[in-house]
């Protein structure tokens, strides 16, 4: 049986770390995320050059996180 990383929230949607793995997963998304928009917003030359591109490549990255933490959590 593989190691839980995530527990479902007792309310509402989604789920929360509970291990250092957990966290290390969340901290690396947040930091990836903060990279990307300081990396798009460096080459664009307006709001929409930079919102258009961030938001698809959030979107791909969230679809990311989702399956890590459906796989690392309780069923």
């Amino acid at each position: 049986m593989k190691k839980i990383w995530f527990k479902k929230k007792r309310f509402g949607l989604g789920w929360r770390p509970v291990t250092w793995e957990g966290w290390a997963i969340i901290v690396g998304f947040v930091a990836i995320e903060v990279w990307n928009f300081m990396r798009i917003d460096a080459v664009s030359h307006s709001n929409s050059d930079t919102l258009r591109p961030f938001i698809i490549q959030t979107f791909l990255l969230m679809i990311v996180l989702v399956v890590i933490c459906y796989s690392r959590s309780e069923k």
